[in-house]
């Protein structure tokens, strides 16, 4: 059963977020991307609630700007510093009769962006990580300054930094949105996964706004460079803004058309404890495509 509630942080933000398990328990917390929301976590949150698969508390908010948490309009306000602190605060809510840590943090595109942020600046906060398709910004950087094919990958990221990319998204029912969602290696195809309900459950999201997921990339250097804006080739980032010392799994589906498995090479230069399972025959979507496989992957995982 998925309880839902909206809980007020220190800082004057609030996230509304969607949990089952019991308070007191271990806490798995799961961060969404976009154009998604916390509600793509049900299956893995009813899963490692029950007592046979670990009986853990979980956890998924939706992050500022999405569904009904706090969507500010100053684009500066959603830097990956602010959307640490949500969650920095979210966690010692969470975990306040677990040591102030949680059992794992799992994230999946923009979430995990805000995951990988937050396990190289306050490793104590988790003892495990769980990366799904989402780009270690160390091989990210470098594929958008080298690689073509990830260039072109990326392209979309600067229509999403437009002033009018609400307004476009927003255009003929959400048109350029289902195209994210059913963008495949063949063209577009309707998902067996994206049913009438689930197609509900994302308007619901959208019509509360979308300004947030798209000052998500207005804020980040890291998309491919134009002619006026240099992007990603004027980035340079530290080594010590890079490393993971956590234990984590990165799963990765093989058919993620904007995030090819070049993104895997050389992840093991930052991560100290690495361990990376693929998935053939699954998309960006995976957590939607293969719930079941996920949950399994994340459970050897958590052993």
């Amino acid at each position: 059963m998925i309880d839902k509630f909206s809980l007020s942080l220190p800082h004057g933000i609030t996230l509304s977020c969607r949990a089952s398990g019991e308070k007191g328990q271990p806490v798995l917390l799961f961060l969404h991307g976009f154009p998604e929301a916390a509600f793509i976590w049900d299956v893995q949150l009813e899963y490692f609630s029950r007592p046979q698969n670990g009986g853990y508390r979980c956890v998924a908010p939706n992050l500022r700007g999405f569904e009904h948490s706090s969507a500010p309009m100053d684009v500066s306000a959603y830097r990956p510093k602010h959307l640490v602190q949500d969650i920095v605060e979210l966690i010692a809510i969470e975990t306040e009769t677990q040591g102030g840590h949680l059992a794992a943090l799992v994230a999946h595109d923009w979430g995990g962006a805000v995951a990988w942020n937050l396990a190289n600046q306050l490793p104590q906060l988790a003892q495990r990580l769980v990366i799904i398709n989402s780009p270690h910004p160390g091989t990210f950087l470098r594929e958008l300054k080298s690689s073509p094919a990830q260039q072109a990958a990326s392209a979309y990221m600067n229509f999403l930094i437009r002033p009018d990319a609400e307004q476009l998204l927003a255009r003929d029912d959400y048109r350029r949105l289902w195209e994210f969602l059913t963008h495949g290696k063949t063209g577009f195809e309707t998902p067996a996964w994206l049913t009438d309900d689930v197609m509900a459950q994302y308007r619901e999201v959208w019509n509360c706004g979308l300004c947030g997921g798209c000052n998500l990339y207005r804020v980040s250097p890291l998309r491919p460079a134009r002619p006026e804006d240099p992007a990603a080739a004027a980035v340079e980032l530290p080594r010590n803004m890079l490393t993971i010392s956590l234990p984590t799994l990165v799963i990765w589906a093989l058919d993620d058309i904007a995030l090819p498995p070049a993104l895997l090479e050389g992840l093991a230069d930052y991560i100290d404890d690495l361990t990376i399972r693929t998935v053939a025959d699954a998309s960006h979507w995976i957590v939607h495509e293969k719930p079941q496989q996920v949950a399994e992957l994340i459970a050897s995982f958590l052993g």
